[in-house]
């Protein structure tokens, strides 16, 4: 390897690093901030040695899985955002913008508002859903090939279609419709250890397989005819690939709502800060997923305080901007 080469692969380390220590300082502002404020040192005593205080109930009861279903929610839809770009050859690709979370978003909302008893199945009937849109935007963004813009218009008109279907089931079902509303902009209020353990089964799963998919997410970002030059089955490997992706936003939507914009801002910062390597933007985007959704959760408590904002609303004032954005750069 020559000094630039050298060079480069420190930088990518460092980054790595430099986003490990946000995911960290994300996760410990979490735990401390809210209405009650806990030092540092308070919060790693409560962590090593509980007691029934009225602040270890408050870390271990409230902040702690909040933290950590954001965390792994934030994993997820960057993860899922990062696949999606490079599957679908278009660097606007998100699972909130493409119209994937809306398939999982229906599927949940069905089970939500329509069979709340069966709660236990909202991840895999949110996957369904997921792959279901996923399917659809598919189709109608081929034409000899992916093309790039038209997914997005697929997308976006797939989007528009679930979301009236899911605003026709809340007005039939009117009565269930407060506990529908923060699931819908997407928050994590109401998180708890339940959902920490509903979600992180598919986050393991999910990176593991993007860390094994990261060198087929490389040779796609190539083009078709040069991928399947190299020997690889291009649609064969797009589809598994767009499973992960649908499987990574199912299970965030399904304990965090529809969430939006992770999946394209984290990916493209990740980029520009590691380059287009896969084998460093599958981690990068994971441990800075982390960072953004937690510092962001952790802000909505703050602005209105004591009251507070569902992040989605948050993550749509920075998203809807930065997708603007890439939208002039890119047509």
């Amino acid at each position: 390897m020559n000094r630039e080469g050298c060079y480069r692969t420190r930088w990518r380390w460092l980054m790595l690093a430099v986003f490990v220590l946000l995911a960290l300082g994300g996760c410990l502002l979490s735990v401390m901030q809210g209405v009650a404020a806990i030092t540092p040192a308070d919060v790693l005593q409560i962590l090593w040695q509980p007691s029934a205080r009225t602040a270890d109930q408050i870390i271990w009861n409230i902040r702690l899985p909040r933290t950590l279903t954001g965390a792994l929610v934030g994993a997820n839809l960057a993860l899922s955002g990062a696949i999606l770009q490079a599957v679908m050859r278009n660097p606007l690709a998100d699972p909130h913008i493409i119209g994937i979370s809306a398939g999982a978003g229906l599927a949940g909302i069905v089970v939500l508002i329509v069979w709340p008893a069966y709660l236990f199945w909202m991840t895999p009937v949110a996957f369904i859903g997921a792959m279901a849109a996923a399917a659809v935007i598919y189709l109608l963004a081929w034409k000899d090939g992916i093309v790039p813009v038209r997914i997005i218009l697929a997308g976006v008109a797939v989007s528009a279609f679930l979301g009236a279907i899911i605003s026709g089931i809340l007005i039939f079902y009117s009565d269930r419709v407060h506990g529908a509303l923060l699931w819908m902009v997407g928050g994590l209020a109401a998180s708890s250890w339940k959902d920490v353990t509903a979600i992180a089964p598919y986050t393991v799963i999910g990176l593991a397989l993007s860390a094994v998919g990261a060198y087929y997410l490389n040779l796609l970002q190539l083009g078709d005819d040069m991928a399947r030059s190299l020997g690889l089955s291009v649609e064969g490997a797009r589809l598994g690939l767009t499973a992960v992706a649908a499987l990574l936003a199912a299970s965030a939507v399904s304990v965090a709502g529809l969430l939006g914009f992770v999946g394209l801002i984290v990916p493209h910062i990740v980029r520009l800060l590691v380059g287009s390597d896969y084998r460093y933007i599958i981690p990068g985007s994971a441990i800075f997923g982390v960072a953004t959704v937690t510092l962001s959760d952790t802000a909505t408590r703050l602005i209105l305080a004591p009251a507070e904002l569902p992040v989605g609303i948050i993550m749509a004032f920075i998203g809807a901007p930065f997708f603007l954005f890439l939208l002039r750069k890119e047509v």
